[in-house]
């Protein structure tokens, strides 16, 4: 079986209309704006974007769709718009605005059969469902599933969660692990794994990379989308390194 090729996603996470990134969800500071920040990753070699309204669903409101325009029009690869889109109404206006990719979290938690409309109104290529999880050595997985930014515990197993998901349809699942976000200390790969198994769609690695081998860990982990943020906005790592790298490990790129 042909493997997937496998493509770098810069995240940007917005709050306020700037670019920011925390560690586990917290301790939040600047990383830029969203324009200039798309601008520099399209010139270096992302393939594709996620923008994400981390605020969006705690302050109740949809997605800053004046910020998602401006960035549709400087972008020149795929990206995926989240945070606050909560209904098929507020999904249609999001990719109206140059989305092409729309990601919802707590919203299809809380209503999981949106993720199937969505589905069937977009396809399953442009639905990406993400999932907030902890570690919780009591649940049968041993991760729980967190909404509303990471900030509120659900009591549920987030495997089970995931194979639910995949029920629906969903084209890609992207699990970010409370426990290794920004952290630098490598993505959660039991997190990767579990959701590699529990599902057919594209999995996206998410939370924890600091050095190159912890993104060839993630693809061996089950990943075909490798998603970073603090190491690209902070000059940590370059994309053109790290595709060089991956290159020579022999990853199937984009």
């Amino acid at each position: 079986m042909q493997k997937k090729t496998v493509r770098i996603m810069p995240c940007l996470d917005m709050q306020n209309g700037r670019v920011v990134k925390g560690v586990q969800f917290v301790d939040i500071r600047d990383a830029g704006d969203p324009v200039e920040c798309c601008r520099a990753y399209c010139e270096t070699g992302a393939d594709e974007l996620a923008l994400l309204d981390i605020t969006a669903t705690v302050e109740g409101r949809g997605t800053m769709l004046e910020v998602v325009g401006k960035v549709a029009a400087a972008a020149t690869v795929p990206f995926t718009v989240g945070g606050g889109i909560s209904d098929l109404a507020l999904a249609e206006v999001v990719l109206k605005a140059g989305a092409d990719r729309i990601s919802v979290s707590s919203a299809a938690f809380r209503k999981p059969e949106v993720i199937a409309e969505m589905v069937r109104e977009f396809g399953s290529e442009r639905v990406t469902v993400a999932v907030d999880a902890a570690v919780n050595p009591s649940l049968p997985s041993g991760y729980e599933v967190f909404i509303d930014g990471g900030r509120t515990a659900t009591g549920a197993d987030a495997v089970e969660w995931i194979k639910r998901i995949d029920g629906f349809g969903a084209g890609t699942i992207l699990p970010t692990s409370k426990t290794t976000d920004g952290a630098r200390t490598g993505y959660d790969l039991p997190l990767i794994r579990k959701t590699r198994a529990a599902t057919t769609a594209e999995v996206v690695a998410s939370g924890g990379a600091g050095t190159l081998d912890h993104f060839f860990e993630a693809y061996q982990a089950g990943a075909t989308i490798l998603l970073a943020a603090s190491v690209f906005h902070y000059h940590v790592i370059a994309i053109s390194e790290l595709k060089a790298y991956l290159k020579g490990c022999g990853v199937p790129l984009l």
